[in-house]
């Protein structure tokens, strides 16, 4: 069997072990107090590319001297506006009432933000997330009999389905 030597230990004042043989040894080396070796300075990046400052410096002189005569850069004078933007401005311009319509949509903002909080919440109890999935699951069956199984069922949904089609989107 392999001997092992124990060394005594010993509690101090500060409620830390003390190693009987360290302590012992010099008063500079402290069981209290250690001490770490410093960290070396951080390496110093090179400039590999000097040509990109003062591209960038060009770049930032060239946007100031356009603002200061008023004339649009040329990346942006031959870019053109996507198709939906032109529409959205489009429309924005037939709009009367600006402000309400501005209100509309922070309600409408605010609104799903609401929601999005209250769904939030919800899911966060502990069994309501599994209930509200067995009624969906639930509900998915039903309708699926109801609408699907028998062949007249679906072509009653589906001539219902059309119908609600043409009232949304009018007779083409």
């Amino acid at each position: 069997m392999a001997s092992t030597s124990s060394t005594p230990l010993s509690i101090s004042s500060s409620s830390g072990l003390i190693d009987a043989k360290a302590s012992r040894q010099s008063a500079v080396a402290s069981p209290q107090c250690v001490s770490l070796p410093t960290l070396p300075p951080p390496p110093v990046q090179p400039q590999n590319r000097p040509w990109k400052a003062a591209t960038y410096c060009r770049k930032i002189a060239r946007n100031v001297m356009t603002m200061a005569t008023g004339e649009a850069p040329v990346e942006v004078a031959s870019a053109e506006l996507p198709e939906i933007v032109k529409t959205v401005q489009e429309a924005w311009d037939k709009v009367e009432d600006k402000y309400a319509v501005s209100s509309l949509v922070v309600a409408g903002g605010v609104a799903l933000w609401g929601s999005a909080g209250l769904i939030s919440a919800i899911e966060r109890l502990p069994l309501i997330p599994g209930a509200l999935e067995l009624v969906g699951i639930g509900y998915t069956g039903w309708f699926a009999y109801k609408n699907l199984v028998f062949k007249p069922d679906r072509e009653a949904l589906i001539a219902k389905i059309k119908d609600t089609y043409k009232e949304v989107i009018g007779s083409s």
